[in-house]
Order: C-alpha cells, then sequence, then structure tokens
C-alpha cells in the first residue's frame, strides 16, 4: 500500500509530465501544516527562477509570527509575492502544479491571488 505522500506524489507526476511538454514555467506550490511555499521553475526543469515562501524572515513578520503561515490569508499574501518575483524574472505565463495537493483552500487561494498579481496560467 502507498502512503500518503507516495500517492500525493503519484497523482503530481502525470501533471509534471504534460507541463513539460509544454515547455513553459511551472508555478509548483507545496504546503504543510505549518507553511506553504511556491517555487517557479524555468521551462527546462533545470533551474529555479523564483521562490517564495511563508518561512522566509520578513514574510513572517508580515503574517504576525510563528504559527500564521498554514491559513488562507498566507497562501494569499505567498500568491501576491511569487507573482511579483516571477514579473522581476520576465515571467509572465506560467503552468501552475498543485503536485497532487487538491486544487481547495490554500493551494487555491495562492493560485487565485497570483492570477490577481497578474500572473497568467
Amino acid at each position: 500500500m502507498l502512503t500518503k505522500k507516495e500517492q500525493r506524489l503519484r497523482r503530481a507526476r502525470q501533471t509534471r509530465i504534460r507541463i513539460a511538454q509544454q515547455g513553459i514555467a511551472r508555478l509548483s506550490v507545496n504546503r504543510t501544516n505549518l507553511h506553504i511555499y511556491a517555487t517557479l521553475i524555468s521551462g527546462d526543469g533545470s533551474k529555479v527562477l523564483a521562490s517564495a515562501s511563508t518561512a522566509e524572515a520578513e514574510v513572517r513578520k508580515e503574517l504576525g509570527g510563528a504559527g500564521k503561515g498554514g491559513n488562507v490569508s498566507a497562501a494569499q499574501a505567498i500568491g501576491k509575492r511569487i507573482a511579483e518575483k516571477a514579473k522581476a524574472a520576465g515571467v509572465e505565463k506560467v503552468a501552475f502544479d498543485r503536485a497532487g495537493f487538491a486544487y481547495h483552500g490554500r493551494v487555491k487561494a495562492l493560485a487565485e491571488a497570483a492570477r490577481e498579481a497578474g500572473l497568467q496560467f
């Protein structure tokens, strides 16, 4: 039997194959109970162009200290932040990679905030 993590990664695999064929930058999301992470990966998958997470010191200060990174408002802040960093890196269009997580709650909030900040999926 597969573990919970293995099941999630199995779900993520097919999406990542499809995104790799498109050859555009990938916005990958990872969430833990305490934090949410967003990483912008180049179209060929060779390098990280930008990243943002609730584990960053200045973001934690903004959110009001430790233990505040695991909610929807934190995810929205990270969505906005990754969109700004992507624009600074010269990326307008990305493929959204939810990494096997359900498009719901924090993952959805991050995606919608990134869209509002001008990133195209």
